[in-house]
């Protein structure tokens, strides 16, 4: 027999669950996450999990984690300060290629260096600029990343400099060509350095998570699910966190496909921060060609393809002003709901509420608390970010007392950014709680942070709601409508090329659709409407999405154990490592196989390729193996380009792709 544990980390709940002989659920439960160390939310859900099963810890025979916080702090901009060194590139690269929008004003160093495309050297290492900046910012960063010019091609230049900074720092180092063999190097620049901001935070996620099972006396193996749903030990996460992005929503399609056999649906998954949608054809998640995109970055890690929005159930809640009317609008950051700050300090959070609904006027600080994440590092925090910090203390507090000026504004942004300070205001989870959707926290709370958003005023000078109830259905049709938005973007992208000539984020709020999903009635008759099933996801999927059913036409299927999805998904998965490679032709009659040591000529095309493939198999089973895989199977495909140039057919480069799989190894 054998006793799975699943625990899933998101950023409002922790999940676990128990599943036995990769059959039947037998347990489930949540706890609140604890940002402040997640081991206690982890502990919680475990303790929880394990109680209703009445099991031994000791009879589990495997632990695996799955976690959205990769992708919510890449979403909402998060992530600890670190350095880019780009090899060969130019300071015009860094706008051109979005480089300096993924750095958000962390310090970047350009030194000459760099290959050509053959993976002959281009321009010397410049090493000595290097030791030079690294003495004056190499203490201001948590960890650096390191791009080279077609470093896939040769990396020579980009192990050495990880060597320079090892010497002088000590510090986390992000290599792209460690994390893609594909060329494009600002893609993987990018890639790297949201890697190298994600090393603190999942570091601190799994090793807490592995004391923290320790002490509950779960001594199973940890898994790690990866952004394409295949399952890698903790000890491999903790070298490539990036490949963690995505990990939370490919875990709750592989538990969807578990618990409903579904074959071709949509699969929703909503979170606290994020709804994620993809689609299922033929019982398999597509992979993503072009690598996973989570918000405006688009990264060179293999995972589910995916469209991840930034709404959710405490997404923030922003009042459009434009026009008479006014409007709502949801996202794309999270903030705590009101009713969740309030059981954490009622007393002053309802006193406040009061206060500020004896004024009878709206103000922008209203029914807004504000508190510090404590035990984090606070590398390059200084000046009026740190005296921010310190006047909000331990405790939460009450944002307009805290704020003094408009900088303060900017500093709090900072705050937020780095993931050192939570904000709470208004959210769909509160109005929720105020309709009586939901009791898990204080409804009382949320019914006053309600009213006083209400009193906002429309351009036309009207209240912007009659009363608590009013406002919270406001704010339920405006998520509604956005999640029927997401499916209705991945549904358009997914028709056959060719057959609309607009974009799909254009298609799903285009008017006609909108007229088509009212069922309007005319002179024209105009219908509209999802043609698959959706599978809806997330603990509050049977609050919100019977509704998204019925605006979109289609069927809702709400799995018995939708809530935990994603820790479902984390225990039914396989370990999967995935190698490529490339030949070239540099001249008539040479073959380069490009190398992590550097690269090999053949005088023929079969000896280079056996060869390539010969390397790639050797790495992924060893990282299949270290990945926590047994039973491993190797399987390798060839890609070889040719075309005819004046009736001879002539080599253009080949690719070898290999992949490693096996089951995850459990304890005896």
């Amino acid at each position: 027999m054998t006793l799975s544990l699943g625990v899933d980390t998101g950023g409002t709940y922790t999940d676990a669950v128990l599943i036995r002989d990769e059959e039947v659920v037998i347990a489930s439960a949540k706890s609140l996450t604890t940002r402040q160390d997640l081991a206690l939310g982890i502990g919680r859900a475990v303790e929880a999990v394990l109680t209703e099963a009445q099991v031994d810890p000791g009879e589990v025979t495997l632990a695996s984690l799955s976690t959205t916080l990769a992708t919510n702090a890449l979403i909402e901009g998060q992530g600890e300060r670190v350095a880019l060194v780009l090899v060969g590139f130019s300071e015009k690269d860094l706008a051109k290629h979005g480089l300096d929008e993924a750095m958000a004003g962390d310090p970047v160093l350009c030194i000459e260096g760099g290959h050509d495309h053959a993976g002959q050297q281009k321009h010397p290492l410049d090493e000595d600029s290097l030791r030079s900046w690294l003495n004056a910012h190499g203490d201001e960063v948590s960890g650096f990343a390191v791009a080279a010019q077609f470093a896939t091609r040769n990396a020579a230049h980009e192990r050495r400099v990880a060597e320079v900074i090892h010497q002088a720092t000590g510090r986390p180092i992000s290599a792209s060509h460690h994390l893609s063999a594909k060329l494009n190097g600002p893609k993987r620049a990018i890639t790297a350095i949201l890697n190298a901001r994600l090393i603190g935070m999942i570091n601190r996620l799994i090793t807490r998570a592995q004391t923290r099972l320790g002490e509950l006396g779960v001594h199973a193996p940890l898994m790690v699910v990866r952004g394409d749903g295949a399952l890698i030990s903790a000890d491999f996460a903790l070298e490539r966190p990036i490949e963690t992005i995505l990990s939370g929503p490919a875990a709750s399609i592989v538990g969807a496909r578990w618990m409903t056999g579904a074959s071709d649906a949509l699969v929703s998954d909503i979170g606290g921060t994020t709804t994620d949608v993809a689609v299922l054809r033929d019982g398999r998640p597509a992979i993503d060609p072009e690598g996973a995109r989570v918000g405006p970055f688009r990264t060179m890690v293999e995972a589910v393809a995916m469209r991840t929005t930034g709404l959710g159930g405490d997404s923030e809640l922003h009042f459009k002003a434009a026009g008479l009317a006014g409007g709502l609008h949801l996202g794309p950051r999270r903030v705590l709901p009101v009713s969740l700050v309030a059981t954490q300090a009622p007393e002053l959070v309802h006193d406040v509420l009061d206060h500020q609904l004896r004024t009878g006027v709206w103000d922008e600080n209203h029914a807004r608390f504000v508190q510090a994440v404590p035990g984090l590092a606070r590398h390059g925090v200084s000046g009026r970010d740190l005296a921010l910090l310190e006047r909000i203390g331990d405790d939460v507090r009450p944002l307009g007392a805290v704020l003094t000026t408009r900088l303060d504004r900017l500093a709090l942004v900072r705050l937020v950014d780095r993931g050192l300070v939570q904000v709470s205001g208004v959210t769909p989870s509160d109005a929720a709680h105020a309709l009586g959707l939901s009791d898990s926290w204080d409804a009382d709370a949320g019914r006053k942070a309600l009213e006083l958003f209400a009193l906002q005023r429309t351009g036309a000078g009207q209240l912007m709601a009659e009363g608590v109830e009013a406002m919270a259905q406001m704010v339920i049709d405006e998520l509604t409508d956005q999640t029927a938005v997401a499916l209705l973007e991945t549904a358009f992208a997914e028709e056959a090329e060719g057959t609309f000539d607009l974009p799909p984020e254009e298609l799903a709020r285009h008017v006609l659709t909108w007229q088509g999903l009212a069922g309007h009635r005319g002179m024209l008759r105009m219908d509209a409407g999802l043609n698959l099933p959706v599978i809806g996801l997330g603990a509050s999927a049977p609050t919100y999405y019977p509704a998204v059913g019925k605006r979109l036409h289609c069927e809702m299927q709400l799995p018995e154990h939708a809530g935990v999805a994603n820790a479902v998904g984390a225990v039914v998965g396989r370990v999967t490592i995935r190698h490529s490679g490339s030949v070239t032709s540099p001249s008539n009659g040479v073959y380069r196989v490009h190398l992590e040591e550097g690269p090999v000529d053949f005088p023929a095309l079969d000896p280079a390729l056996d060869r390539l493939e010969e390397v790639l198999r050797a790495l992924a089973e060893t990282e299949a193996r270290a990945a926590g895989a047994e039973g491993i199977r190797v399987h390798a495909e060839r890609d070889v380009q040719m075309t005819l140039i004046e009736g001879a057919e002539m080599f253009i480069d080949a690719r070898v792709d290999v992949e490693a799989a096996g089951r995850p190894r459990i304890a005896h």
